[in-house]
């Protein structure tokens, strides 16, 4: 992803070529950071307090969507970076789920695995930092009832290297065995194994209907983990912000830039590599070049990137967390200013009208449900 000189923070700091701007710049950004770590959201009506914005870690491990379909040690590194770049600006809440690089995936590395190690090299280090770990159950057919997701979960603290995370959530809704599934997460809550639960990819229906069997047992349901962008804004057509909205449920946005689609780096000439390049076509990045530009010039008026400013129009929804995926330090310093600052209204109103005469992406099957 392109970065502007000012684009984060930490990126500031090393343009600083006079030792008296240096000093200036270093407790100006230490500041920066610290305003960007303090700024916290509680997650739906739970206890639980995170960053307004967090990192997937998706790609991290990954051989079957990301990263060409090999891992090597030199991506393994940029993952690192990406983490501890983005715990230097002040985010600290990280998606990970028991699916992304399993074993199904050839060659992959497990990416709770890498999360984990991560975590527990950090504290070598700096053992007062604290970092939100969001974690996911694969509601597999031949997954049934509430000790399966426990068992899931169990797996996934093991990978991690934790005794509990901070957010555990149900990938996506079952065939079969929904009411087990939600039964799973209360327990995992009074067992002290996370201290809250979320759904994803759930619809408005089935949003309400497990945020009621959980309210039956005084545990909230702190979010519904959804894709939304400015590209793809199913959850606002179909209901889904809108009992979340209701309910008290943050939305947390995956896929929030489109998988690099609305960063700008790809063009009708240059298209992304494998699987989303099925999906973000060279018709469709023609169409999207009207919208892009756009981006940029509103981006340049604040001195931000196309990434920042597509980020910062999901954070003024209100009560939506996005997570970009960050493959390296310079993608996580990257989103680390897309925080800060505020799009105006008008703007935001402008943004959207130019992207609603963009047809949108077929989204994730189980949305439907």
């Amino acid at each position: 992803m392109a970065m502007a000189m000012n684009v984060s923070p930490c990126f500031c700091v090393a343009s600083n070529r006079r030792s008296g701007n240096r000093v200036r710049a270093v407790a100006s950004e230490d500041l920066v950071f610290s305003k960007i770590k303090n700024d916290k959201v509680k997650l739906g009506g739970s206890d639980l307090e995170v960053t307004r914005l967090g990192i997937g870690a998706w790609s991290w491990g990954d051989t079957s969507y990301w990263n060409n379909f090999e891992w090597d040690d030199r991506k393994m590194k940029a993952a690192k970076a990406a983490f501890d770049t983005s715990v230097d600006c002040g985010i600290t809440f990280f998606d990970t789920a028991e699916v992304y690089g399993s074993r199904f995936s050839f060659g992959a590395i497990n990416s709770e695995t890498l999360l984990g190690r991560f975590i527990k090299e950090r504290k070598v280090k700096d053992p007062e930092v604290e970092v939100a770990v969001a974690t996911k159950y694969a509601a597999l057919p031949w997954r049934l009832g509430r000790q399966s997701v426990l068992t899931a979960l169990k797996d996934s603290l093991n990978r991690l290297g934790l005794s509990s995370v901070e957010l555990y959530q149900l990938h996506w809704p079952g065939i079969w065995g929904n009411e087990g599934y939600i039964d799973g997460l209360g327990d995992a809550v009074e067992q002290g194994l996370v201290k809250a639960v979320g759904v994803s990819n759930y619809s408005a229906s089935r949003l309400r209907d497990a945020y009621e069997k959980l309210k039956k047992r005084g545990i909230p349901l702190a979010s519904n983990q959804v894709n939304y962008s400015l590209i793809y804004r199913a959850p606002e057509e179909n209901g889904v912000k809108a009992a979340c909205d209701e309910l008290g449920v943050t939305l947390i946005a995956y896929s929030p830039i489109a998988q690099g689609v609305l960063t700008g780096k790809y063009t009708p000439e240059n298209p992304p590599t494998g699987p989303r390049g099925q999906i973000y076509t060279p018709e469709f990045l023609t169409k999207l070049q009207p919208l892009l530009n756009r981006i940029k010039e509103m981006g340049d008026n604040y001195s931000k990137t196309n990434t920042q400013v597509v980020l910062n129009w999901l954070v003024a929804q209100e009560n939506v967390i996005p997570i970009p995926g960050a493959k390296n330090a310079q993608q996580a310093e990257e989103f680390a200013g897309a925080l800060g600052w505020r799009l105006t209204s008008e703007e935001i109103d402008e943004l959207r009208s130019l992207a609603m005469e963009i047809k949108p992406v077929t989204g994730f099957p189980v949305e439907k449900l």
